[in-house]
């Protein structure tokens, strides 16, 4: 019988000590999360929702899960495994889509953006998930003097904050390998028409049209943006694509653009070049 209570005494004692050491793990857990929490707060506003090691970044977004909302469509159009694919992520914010990328096998990822504070919370997050991604401070209008060319070149959530958006499109082609991924924000028709190859000068039935290809100008501000500029309908994003050279291979969600560059050069020459050179 004593042997009995000797041996109920130490389970129950070792019951004890195992949960004193679960509340201690769970203590120290809720502690290196606050801590956590509190670093991501002190990089500012986050735009981009990324869980780092189980804290969301921007679990309040007025768009909600974003970018992941449109991620889960626009994940379908890149290969589960990228196998050492090189990635150009022009406009990364706060790096989710580097992230994400990276985590499907991409080799060389970098990342680019003309904002020290998305800058220095991507570098957070790739440092606190342990990837190696490379961030730099890079206007899109300067991608053209990076070397070499890159697989996939995203291209996602910049083009309607650009006071030259066509011009910056034709400098960001010079560095897609196999595809570009465009993304830009809408208004105005979403449908699709074909158009005739030229009209007559006093023909203004087509400026009349909806549908008919155009960019709305932004002279102050729209949604509280001041950098919103030109906000195109879905006539003028594929027309452009098309007048870039690109031919338009997916659309995987409403906003989004997967292109390869077919008819980018002319004579070994990019059609801005030509452009800049008077001689298109």
């Amino acid at each position: 019988m004593q042997a009995e209570e000797s041996s109920q005494l130490l389970a129950d004692l070792g019951s004890v000590r195992d949960s004193q050491q679960e509340l201690q793990a769970e203590t120290q857990d809720d502690s290196s999360q606050a801590q956590l929490t509190e670093r991501i707060v002190s990089l500012g506003d986050w735009f981009h929702n990324i869980n780092l090691n189980g804290v969301w970044t921007a679990p309040h977004h007025f768009l909600g899960d974003f970018p992941n909302v449109k991620w889960k469509d626009i994940s379908k159009s890149f290969p589960e495994d990228l196998n050492g694919s090189s990635v150009l992520d022009i406009g990364c914010n706060g790096g989710f889509y580097s992230v994400a990328l990276k985590n499907r096998g991409a080799g060389r990822v970098l990342g680019v953006d003309v904002d020290d504070r998305y800058l220095r919370q991507a570098r957070f997050a790739a440092e606190i998930l342990g990837l190696d991604i490379e961030f730099q401070k890079c206007s899109v209008y300067d991608v053209d003097q990076i070397p070499g060319q890159f697989d996939y070149v995203l291209f996602l959530g910049v083009f309607y904050h650009l006071r030259y958006p066509l011009f910056a499109l034709d400098k960001i082609i010079k560095k897609v390998g196999r595809r570009l991924f465009f993304q830009s924000m809408m208004r105005g028709s979403i449908e699709e028409r074909k158009w005739k190859e030229n009209y007559e000068f006093w023909d203004m039935k087509p400026f009349q049209d909806p549908d008919f290809p155009c960019m709305y100008f932004i002279e102050n501000s729209y949604a509280n943006d001041y950098t919103n500029w030109w906000i195109p309908n879905r006539g003028a994003v594929e027309g452009m694509l098309r007048s870039s050279g690109l031919e338009i291979v997916n659309r995987p969600e409403s906003e989004t653009y997967v292109c390869e560059p077919r008819t980018v050069q002319r004579d070994g020459k990019y059609l801005l070049d030509l452009e800049l050179s008077g001689t298109f």
